[in-house]
């Protein structure tokens, strides 16, 4: 069964790809010279896909099955990624007069790369539950979303290393992206997994019969929430980092940025597929939900050294929140895996809302003051890790029949 999980770990790094929009947005910002707001619209267009297909995907994915919906993921993304290849943004992208065209071809590429990972997401994620041992679902899906890291991870360390190395502009990430993409699309064509069905049929009347029940809706809200503070942290941090203390955002910015979050997240992910073995998910949720509320709140003091410890804590409470909150909802409902599935997916779309108020905020007030926003957002995710550790074992299934 190991070997099987090695394409769908490079199907959750090409995931990891439309998380690059996060460092896009400052990018952006010093590319075009356009406003906080306006370059937050990246991740508004790739996210809001997010929102519009994941719960059709789910309903499709009842029907095809999991790996034609991994096939279909794979192959829009990888027409996104190929649009502004084609354009000439390939490492010496020309900004000019024209910028603003450049500008839109790139919100249209990354509006196919949304729709591709949502598709990936909805089926990838109870994929992983097939080649599963029974009750190592939580830490396998934790380690695979590792793998996401380290694709979005590559949006804050090429375009550093490629500057330095070779004077390459960010634009490089699309060909680099194109390649990992097609490689996951003819690997995963060759997979052979017997998927495990369901005694009944997904429909959109049944994923949101779903929402009647309480726990499913705070569950599902808590990844609406969750995926939206991530971006808000990731496309806002290089900013306080130059307009708060005056490092550039392409020479040094990424590179810091990533090293005190995205490092953090990717080494607490493959640390939290070995707690799980000795703590419960729900504990665990719980525990990181107040280390990351603690690191934000360092922030606010407006140190440079306590903004920097802050951000690596938050990168730590962020690690295993997603897996978690995915997991657990998965494994409280197993007989509604694609209805869940489309749900929680969809609610990624978070990633669109919750920045452009973050962005909003930072051109109004201040960049620090903007940081409200995901302070907020993780004290609901320490509200629903509450509810999970008082919540005994019920029959969630009732209210769905």
């Amino acid at each position: 069964m190991k070997h099987k999980t090695l394409p769908i770990y490079l199907v959750f790094l090409s995931m990891g790809m439309i998380d690059a929009v996060g460092p896009m947005v400052s990018l952006a910002k010093e590319s075009f010279r356009i406003s906080v707001t306006m370059a937050t619209f990246l991740p508004l267009l790739g996210y809001i896909m997010y929102g519009l297909l994941s719960v059709p995907i789910g309903v499709l994915q009842d029907k095809k099955g999991k790996k034609f919906i991994l096939n279909l993921g794979l192959s829009i993304a990888l027409l996104g990624l190929i649009s502004p290849i084609l354009s000439g943004m390939y490492g010496k992208m020309v900004v000019d007069s024209s910028s603003l065209i450049q500008f839109y071809k790139i919100l249209a590429a990354i509006l196919f790369l949304g729709a591709g990972g949502s598709i990936l997401q909805v089926a990838g994620n109870p994929f992983m539950r097939d080649v599963s041992d029974e009750g190592h679902y939580s830490r396998n899906l934790s380690l695979a979303q590792a793998f996401i890291t380290i694709g979005s991870s590559m949006g804050f360390l090429l375009p550093t290393v490629m500057l330095w190395a070779f004077g390459l502009d960010w634009s490089i990430l699309f060909p680099v992206y194109a390649c990992i993409v097609l490689i996951a699309l003819v690997w995963i064509r060759q997979l052979k997994v017997v998927e495990k069905k369901n005694d009944h049929h997904a429909s959109f009347k049944s994923c949101f019969r779903l929402l009647k029940n309480g726990y499913i809706l705070a569950m599902v809200l808590g990844v609406f929430i969750y995926c939206g503070v991530e971006i808000c942290m990731s496309s806002h941090i290089p900013l306080l980092l130059k307009e708060k203390f005056g490092i550039s955002v392409e020479k040094m910015g990424l590179l810091i940025s990533w090293s005190l979050f995205y490092l953090p997240i990717l080494l607490g992910r493959f640390l939290g597929s070995f707690i799980m073995s000795h703590i419960t998910p729900k504990r665990l949720l719980l525990i990181t939900a107040l280390v990351a509320l603690s690191g934000i709140l360092m922030i606010f003091y407006g140190s440079f050294t306590l903004t920097l410890i802050g951000i690596l804590l938050v990168g730590f409470g962020f690690a295993n929140i997603f897996p978690l909150l995915f997991s657990i909802t998965i494994e409280s409902m197993p007989k509604y895996t694609n209805e869940l599935s489309g749900l929680m997916v969809s609610c990624i779309a978070g990633g669109a809302v919750i920045p452009p108020i973050m962005g909003i905020v930072a051109d109004n007030v201040s960049i620090l003051s903007a940081f409200v926003v995901p302070l907020v957002c993780i004290l609901y995710l320490i509200f629903v890790a509450v509810i999970n550790n008082r919540k005994k074992q019920n029959k969630n299934e009732r209210i769905c029949n």
